[in-house]
């Protein structure tokens, strides 16, 4: 995915009302942009820091700057951060019609915002006259608080975990549902489930790969010109605070992306719960 233009440089005053954010930018100029994500941004949000700003001058615009990355740096050099919850849905679409994510390439059609379940909608519905439905939802991750190792979520997401019981409802019904995670940071070789802050999400995830859920995880290589698919992340999902229980080991040996919290990992099938991703394995 690429910005319409060059992203505006500058460096972050505060983080307020949650949608809104003060900037300084290279110029010298202080503005406000609209900060387009829900979460708490926890780690992102330092006064000094370096941010990137897309621009568009529409009258219909309330803020004519919105923030679209941050520079974060947790000891292994600086990287860049996608802060932006409304792109990823966007960058996997182009990733996936790309052949970028291997799990998913081969379906005929890809339909964005679809009904599905009680009242909700689908990121994106896959279809194909042989493969039948692919139900995928698509969460952003930017939260690291250690080195090398991506989490989701940042707060507590009751709209998350029920993305997930209506992920295992699909496949209750025959279908596939996958669990996408784009990670929007170059930063990051693993991505877990960050319990200690929401224990709830962290459930819900381990009952929905028991019922069959699929979860890919997927980073991004990050720019002030793109954002593109790069790479697979293994998942690690923790047994207890004490005692870790890592994938990694078993989602290398299948080149993974996907893993499955209590069974071995096998070949992929329709409904089941592991499949191997493309490019960045």
């Amino acid at each position: 995915m690429r910005f319409p233009s060059p992203l505006k440089r500058g460096r972050l005053v505060r983080r307020y009302k949650r949608f809104l954010a003060d900037v300084v930018l290279d110029d010298g100029q202080e503005i406000t942009a609209s900060c387009p994500n829900t979460g708490s941004m926890l780690g992102l949000c330092a006064p000094g820091s370096l941010v990137w700003l897309s621009e568009n001058d529409s009258a219909t615009r309330k803020c004519r700057y919105t923030w679209e990355l941050i520079e974060d740096d947790l000891g292994r050099g600086r990287a860049l951060v996608g802060i932006n919850s409304g792109l990823p849905n966007r960058i996997v679409a182009e990733a996936i019609a790309a052949g970028e994510i291997a799990p998913l390439a081969g379906y005929a059609s890809l339909k964005r915002e679809q009904r599905y379940g009680a009242n909700s909608r689908i990121d994106m519905l896959l279809e194909d006259e042989a493969r039948g439905r692919a139900y995928v939802e698509v969460k952003n991750v930017h939260l690291s608080r250690q080195a090398g190792l991506a989490e989701f979520p940042d707060s507590v997401t009751e709209r998350g975990a029920r993305h997930l019981s209506e992920l295992a409802a699909m496949v209750r019904e025959g279908h596939r549902a996958v669990m996408l995670f784009l990670v929007q940071r170059g930063d990051t070789e693993n991505f877990s489930v960050a319990g200690d802050i929401d224990p709830a999400y962290a459930a819900g995830l381990r009952a929905a790969l028991d019922a069959g859920v699929e979860v890919l995880v997927y980073g991004c290589k990050l720019t002030p010109e793109a954002i593109t698919v790069d790479r697979a992340i293994p998942l690690q999902l923790a047994a207890s605070p004490s005692m870790p229980l890592s994938l990694s080991r078993q989602a290398d040996n299948a080149v993974a992306g996907v893993a499955s919290a209590t069974k071995p990992l096998r070949a992929p099938r329709r409904g089941g719960k592991i499949a191997a991703p493309g490019r960045g394995s």
